[in-house]
Order: structure tokens, then C-alpha cells, then sequence
């Protein structure tokens, strides 16, 4: 069985390590914690996990936000995945800072790489595991805040947090969403 793990971000310098790469940071531990490493190739740098007879294809796209529909549909396509074997790993602003939320599908709430998703698909019923990035920025400076690096603060508990996000990919993987969700959806 194959799934498509998408971790949402921007390619650059310039985006490492900010907050609206967050997607790319838990697929990048993921990796390093099986010993493998990311390869570039059409639409995007991945590789392939394997978990317990299940193979899990990680994707970093190379489409910059606001494309990343185009590089979800390719893999989708080339690896014959079926829409409920996709998961996408993005950034949230309403959720509090370090939040995990795995949910079966929904809107894209503001954030342009689920518009661009959902409007390639054709569809917002894919799963999505949100992490919560919080709102702690001045009005009006929203671009300023998912594009800077995390405060000293939150650089602490960013490894924890995204030890949980992986946990949560692979239990989606292998006992499914529902019981993941009851598992770790917790206030």
C-alpha cells in the first residue's frame, strides 16, 4: 500500500527554517530518523519510507506555496495514490503555536498552498495534519510572521512537536485516520 506525504514549504534559503516551512522541517526529520534522504527530482524532492509493508513517498514540492497543487497532482498521478493515501503537512495561524491537528479534509482556511491544492484536485477531501503556528503578530503582518524564522521560545519545543507530527504520519499510515484522529486530535 503507497501513500503521498506532502510537507508544505518553499525552496530557498531564504524560506529555510522559517514558519510556513514547517511542513518541509517534519518530513526532513522524518527522513533522518529512517536513515534516508531526499532526492530532487520532477515537481520536487522526495523519498521513499518503508513502514511496516506499507510505502510511504515523502514530498517536499519544488512549486513554491502557492503552485504546490501541481506537484501533488504529478505524484498523485506517476505513483497511482489514491486521494485517501494523500496527506499534507502545512503551517496554521489559528491554531496555538506547536498544535497538531490531523483532519480528514476541510478548507483551506486562508492558506494559498490548500486553495492551490483543492482547486487542482478538484476536491478539499484530502487529509491535512495542521500545525499551529499561532497569531502572535500585529495586524496586518501576517506574511511577515509565517515567513520568519521561529523565536527563540518556540526553536525549544519545535523538536518535540514535530517528534509528535511523525508519530502522527505514521499512525495514519498504519492504524488509519479515524483512530489517529481519537488518538491524538486531544485539547
Amino acid at each position: 500500500m503507497k501513500y503521498l506525504i506532502v510537507g508544505l514549504g518553499n525552496i530557498g534559503d531564504e524560506y529555510r527554517n522559517t514558519r510556513h516551512n514547517i511542513g518541509f522541517n517534519i518530513l526532513d526529520a522524518l527522513a533522518k530518523a529512517s536513515n534516508i534522504v531526499f532526492k530532487d527530482g520532477r515537481y520536487g524532492a522526495t523519498t521513499t519510507l518503508s513502514l511496516k509493508g506499507r510505502q510511504l513517498i515523502l514530498l517536499k514540492p519544488s512549486t513554491y506555496m502557492n503552485l504546490s497543487g501541481n506537484a501533488v497532482r504529478y505524484w498523485m498521478q506517476q505513483e497511482k495514490i489514491p486521494l485517501e493515501n494523500l496527506l499534507i503537512v502545512v503551517d496554521d495561524l489559528a491554531l496555538p503555536f506547536g498544535t497538531l491537528r490531523l483532519k480528514p479534509q476541510g478548507s483551506a482556511a486562508g492558506h494559498n498552498g490548500l486553495k492551490h491544492i483543492a482547486a487542482t484536485l478538484g476536491t478539499e477531501s484530502y487529509a491535512r495534519l495542521r500545525f499551529g503556528l499561532g497569531n502572535n503578530f500585529p495586524k496586518g503582518m501576517q506574511i511577515d510572521f509565517v515567513l520568519g524564522k521561529f523565536d527563540e521560545e518556540e526553536q525549544k519545543l519545535l523538536p518535540e512537536r514535530i517528534d509528535q507530527a511523525c508519530e502522527i504520519i505514521k499512525s495514519f499510515c498504519l492504524a488509519g485516520i479515524a483512530i489517529t484522529m481519537n488518538q491524538y486530535n486531544k485539547k
